[in-house]
């Protein structure tokens, strides 16, 4: 069976099709993320301390690392985003023990990355482009780590799967030509939105198919991608996940946490409650009211998608004897009990491998 080996300095994941999903922690990205991306241009790490943290704790098996901030004083992403790639991949190391994955379309970010991460990071990631290929593969033998091959090239992004598909082994036999095996490539075969594409479940569920018989590759994808645009993402990512592991997908590239309720929506729940002349006992915290009035929760904790992975886990034999189910599920630690972070599905000590 093809596995794919990702370490941290203490911690190895193995990614195949026989191991445990594999869950890629995103929430380290300040694409789409206002707030962070100034922070990190501030020099204020304290979101990327809670997020590390907080995916370590949700259940996340590796974590993706992507510093691509444009800074408004300096907007060319060559000189910013190595130190910064840099400079996040120390913290997070200093805060949990999982492998990391480095992200970046900046070929000297990836490169900074690579130097500082201990143990054996995963890549993200290289395309079909020439460019690409000839500049990420030698890194890729360098160092000697696996890496995200995505399914587009210098002809952009097709709705074929089947140029999809030949794309991705375009990829692999380059990579070849390295020295590069197989089982240390990762395929991303482009989820496409369900919205705009009926057909983009069935794409992904048939490529991952081929791209497991016929190429023998691990494959991954950005899970979201399915629902964007829809009503109910989490519904929609709920069953993407168990049916694409089925298909024989073995990792996704995803939020593992549930958010904190907004304050802004317990104030108006709180509203809510009052005006229909309910009263409720003066020392009840906020955390009692949103569990009573099922809004969630005030602090981050593992989310639904989570919740469908581990039972696809148990139901696959991935998870024998459902141990990591019946952990997942356990009350969550009282106040002034620390909860542990060091045991997730999918990662063992080094100490351990075979």
């Amino acid at each position: 069976m093809t596995r794919t080996i990702v370490e941290s300095k203490t911690k190895t994941a193995v990614i195949g099709f026989d191991e445990p999903f594999c869950v890629i922690g995103e929430r380290i990205n300040p694409t789409g993320r206002k707030k962070l991306a100034a922070e990190l241009e501030a020099g204020d790490f304290s979101t990327v301390e809670a997020d590390a943290i907080a995916q370590a704790a949700a259940g996340a098996t590796v974590l993706d690392i992507n510093a691509g901030v444009v800074y408004n004083s300096n907007p060319n992403p060559n000189e910013t985003e190595p130190p910064l790639m840099t400079k996040i991949i120390e913290l997070v190391q200093g805060l949990v023990d999982l492998p990391l994955c480095i992200d970046s379309s900046v070929p000297a970010a990836l490169e900074a990355g690579l130097k500082a991460c201990e143990g054996r990071p995963l890549l993200n990631s290289v395309t079909g482009e020439e460019d690409r290929l000839e500049y990420v593969l030698p890194l890729v033998k360098k160092y000697n780590v696996p890496v995200v091959a995505i399914s587009n090239d210098d002809t952009g992004i097709s709705e074929d799967p089947d140029v999809r598909f030949e794309v991705a082994k375009k990829i692999v036999q380059r990579a070849a030509d390295f020295g590069i095996p197989a089982h240390d490539i990762v395929v991303d075969p482009l989820v496409m939105p369900v919205g705009a594409m009926g057909t983009a479940g069935l794409q992904v569920f048939t490529l991952v198919r081929r791209l497991r018989d016929e190429l023998g590759v691990n494959t991954t994808c950005g899970a979201s991608n399915i629902s964007f645009g829809l009503p109910n993402r989490h519904g929609i990512n709920n069953a993407f996940l168990p049916m694409a592991m089925a298909a024989g997908m073995t990792s996704a590239i995803m939020n593992p946490i549930a958010l904190p309720v907004k304050q802004a929506e317990i104030e108006a729940k709180k509203a809510e409650v009052a005006a229909s002349g309910l009263v409720l006992p003066a020392d009840m915290d906020d955390e009692t009211f949103c569990q009573l009035f099922g809004l969630g929760s005030t602090k981050p904790r593992a989310g639904k998608e989570m919740e469908a992975i581990m039972a696809a886990n148990f139901l696959t034999n991935n998870d024998p004897h459902g141990g990591n189910w019946i952990r997942f599920n356990k009350a969550p630690p009282k106040p002034g009990e620390v909860a542990r972070t060091g045991g997730r599905a999918g990662s063992r000590s080094r100490s351990r491998r075979a």
